[in-house]
């Protein structure tokens, strides 16, 4: 599927707008003013498909939190997690689906979105049944295995005429949003270094039936899993897309990872000639963002978690008080379904991502620098 240049420019400039409509988001749903001029809007009925613990422990806390959301059904292929999450949420037994059976949300109006938080390897064929039953979907990332996927996804939802956008819940992180803005408005000069890393020792906590450690629903284990966080802030820390991508990937616990790599390192070109090194592994621990810049250096450590972001920049530390960082990305994107914001975690967005990720796998397997190419055909 090719996009054409009208769309290309469109999903630029709500990647670039991302920071600016974030910070006003947090401003409205900081302020009691901000509440009261939405509280008319109906809350979004969600339907959680995928009961893990994310979706338990930070998505449906975040959408009880909610001023503009709740949880109305839940999807899963787990019958023994029914009789918990029927009672916490007082979940109608007409609202409760499986896998098999869920394309009947199409007749319930009590479902206005579904929210697909399983393995990557699940997404495109959960998200594509979703936007067929017309409903919204929020898809966490990464999108999809293939860009390809991505594509049928899009396209779903342009034929059913629904939003489709992605759990980058780090576009209403503070911290984050700062760093954006910084790099958007060249706040401390050009861009001259930049270095990522998310990892951590997922060899200790494998189990029987690990889906992280599975290629088919979760390609190149670390990579996609904590690797398209890494991935995703080279794009909003340059505001740029890079050039080329040389890669490589390693593992030393052969006995655990059979079917993915444990460790994965890239490099990537850019425009301004710069160089940039990034990282995700499954077998060392690090998360950090940093950014050299004609000003000094920014930085984010740890920059990729749930919640104790700690960051930097050449006027001092960064100084936020803690948020619920799915609550605001929940509020957000309902927000969006109700068009009252745009979409700033597209689909478009996600594809980007993927192809990336597709990228720098193929150039770890063919040891030769992989031409990045036009990032929206």
């Amino acid at each position: 599927m090719k996009l054409s240049r009208r769309r290309l420019i469109k999903v630029g400039t709500c990647a670039s707008l991302s920071l600016a409509m974030s910070q006003n988001l947090l401003g409205r749903l900081w302020s009691d003013k901000g509440v009261q001029k939405h509280m008319k809007l109906k809350p979004i009925k969600i339907a959680l498909l995928g009961l893990g613990s994310y979706a338990k422990n930070w998505i449906a806390p975040a959408i009880q939190q909610s001023d503009y959301a709740q949880v109305s059904s839940i999807i899963t292929g787990s019958p023994e997690k029914i009789a918990p999450w029927k009672k916490a949420f007082s979940i109608k037994d007409e609202n409760i689906y499986n896998y098999q059976n869920f394309d009947q949300i199409a007749n319930n109006p009590e479902i206005d979105c579904v929210y697909v938080a399983t393995p990557t390897g699940t997404h495109a064929d959960f998200t594509i049944r979703s936007l067929q039953a017309k409903k919204h979907v929020i898809c966490e990332k990464p999108m999809a295995p293939t860009v390809a996927d991505c594509d049928r996804m899009i396209q779903a939802a342009k034929i059913a005429n629904k939003t489709l956008q992605i759990g980058y819940r780090l576009y209403w992180d503070p911290f984050n949003i700062r760093l954006m803005d910084a790099m958007k408005n060249k706040e401390f000069g050009q861009l001259k270094g930049m270095q990522g890393g998310f990892s951590y020792d997922h060899g200790n906590l494998t189990k029987e039936g690990d889906w992280r450690i599975n290629s088919k629903m979760n390609p190149g284990g670390a990579l996609f899993d904590v690797g398209v966080y890494v991935a995703q802030s080279a794009f909003y820390s340059s505001q740029m897309l890079p050039l080329s991508v040389t890669a490589q990937h390693s593992t030393d616990r052969l006995e655990i990872f059979k079917d993915v790599p444990e460790h994965w390192q890239w490099e990537l070109t850019w425009p301004n000639q710069i160089t940039s090194q990034h990282s995700s592994s499954y077998g060392k621990q690090e998360n950090f963002l940093r950014l050299e810049t004609e000003g000094g250096r920014l930085e984010i450590e740890p920059a990729y978690s749930y919640e104790n972001l700690k960051g930097s920049t050449p006027k001092g530390p960064m100084d936020f008080t803690h948020i619920f960082q799915q609550k605001l990305q929940i509020d957000g994107q309902c927000l969006a379904i109700h068009k009252r914001s745009a979409n700033i975690t597209s689909g478009e967005m996600g594809r980007r991502d993927v192809h990336l990720l597709n990228c720098i796998m193929e150039a770890a397997e063919t040891q030769s620098a992989i031409t990045l190419g036009d990032f929206y055909t």
